[in-house]
Order: structure tokens, then C-alpha cells, then sequence
């Protein structure tokens, strides 16, 4: 069967890509989706481990800035451990969360159009990744959530830490989800999971012929 190739009516982006790569659009489309699945698999491989986060200082989760302050203090008043329990039980949640992602990251490659990743093909380092959080981001932090919670609630200091945000937000000093630990901690896990597909992605643009496919070779080795 003949593979329907790139039209007029399409991009000029998707036509500068077919111009380089020499793809079909049935060729982009695999190939962005195999490329996601790659990067969205080796991600959660690497994180939904443990230390995944907590020996990742790309993607560690530390306390927000103003808490920090209030680590340090504790720090110097013997109270370290309870601060690195906490940080290891923030880390752990999120490890413990991200194996959630896979079956999610499978539905929305599976689901992706040809037209989007035609415009992927010829988007940023990182811009299957970006379209990906995009359509996942929010429903996995659905999922993520209680998970989180039921790790960061087997610390005491969690709890205390709550409190002191919620005082300190009543003064401006913290906002947002750092207010309260398991949905810092949330945002903080998914972060590090785009961080970590991102970087995936930018491997695969960068050297496609060393992933061993043909197919991700012709669409981004031009």
C-alpha cells in the first residue's frame, strides 16, 4: 500500500521536515511516538526506583526556600535527622509515585494525531516532551497525589511542616503548593518526570542513529 505523503495543505514546518528527513507522514507519526515511548519508559525506569530522586541531584526534591531557612535553624539546634527524614520521605513518595505514569504515557502517545507530531518533528529539543506534559501533567497528579500522601503522612515532621508553611503563607512567605508538602511534593515528582523525558528527547535528536532504529534515524536524522 502507497503511504500517503506530505500535502501543500499541510506546515511549512512539517514540509521542511519531510524535506529533511525524507518522512512520510505515517513516518513522523510513528517515529514521535516511538521516540516518546522511549524517552517516557527510560524515564520512569530511571526515577520510579529508589534514589531515582533522592540520588538525582538533577531532579532531588529539597524544601522550598523559605522552609530551608527553617531546616537550617533546625539543623543547628541537633535536629538533622528529622530534616533528612523528611527530605528522603519527600524523595521516596515521589519514587514511589512516577510508575504510575506508564500506562498514562502509553494512552497519550497512542491517542497523539498525525498532525501533532508533524509539528513535533520539527519543534525544539524538547518539544514531544513539552506536548506530552501538556496532555498529561494534570490527570497524573491526580494519581500521584495520594500516593504522595500516604509517604510523606509515615513522617511526623510532615505534618509540622504544614503547619509552619501555613503559618508563614498567612505572612507572604510561601505560596502556592509549597503551603502544603504532599502537593509540593507533586509538582516537584512531575517536574523531575519531564525533566528526565526531556532528556531522553534531546538524546534521541541528538544522535538518532545511536538508538538503534531505522525509523527514528529517518525522522529526525535530518
Amino acid at each position: 500500500m502507497r503511504r500517503r505523503e506530505f500535502t501543500v495543505g499541510l506546515p511549512l514546518a512539517a514540509l521542511t521536515a519531510a524535506a529533511q528527513a525524507g518522512a512520510s507522514e505515517s513516518d513522523a507519526a510513528a517515529g514521535v511516538r516511538a521516540a516518546l515511548e522511549r524517552g517516557a519508559t527510560a524515564a520512569v525506569s530511571q526515577l520510579g526506583r529508589a534514589d531515582g530522586f533522592l540520588g538525582n541531584p538533577k531532579v532531588r526534591i529539597e524544601l522550598p526556600g523559605h522552609l530551608a531557612q527553617v531546616a537550617k535553624l533546625m539543623r543547628q539546634m541537633g535536629q538533622g535527622a528529622k530534616i533528612d527524614e523528611l527530605v528522603t520521605a519527600m524523595n521516596r513518595a515521589a519514587e514511589a509515585a512516577v510508575p504510575e505514569a506508564r500506562t498514562m504515557f502509553v494512552n497519550a502517545v497512542k491517542a497523539m494525531s498525525v498532525e501533532d507530531a508533524l509539528k513535533i518533528v520539527h519543534g525544539g529539543a524538547t518539544s514531544a516532551t513539552d506536548f506530552f506534559a501538556a496532555k498529561t501533567r494534570a490527570p497524573l497528579g491526580e494519581k500521584f497525589l495520594p500516593i504522595v500522601t500516604r509517604e510523606t503522612e509515615k513522617v511526623q515532621l510532615a505534618q509540622r511542616y504544614n503547619a509552619v508553611a501555613a503559618k508563614a503563607s498567612s505572612f507572604g512567605l510561601v505560596k502556592g503548593d509549597e503551603t502544603n508538602i504532599q502537593k509540593y511534593v507533586t509538582g516537584k515528582a512531575l517536574d523531575g518526570l519531564y525533566t528526565m523525558v526531556g532528556e531522553e528527547e534531546r538524546k534521541i535528536r541528538a544522535d538518532p542513529i545511536g538508538t538503534g532504529s531505522a525509523l527514528l534515524k529517518k525522522v529526525f536524522g535530518g
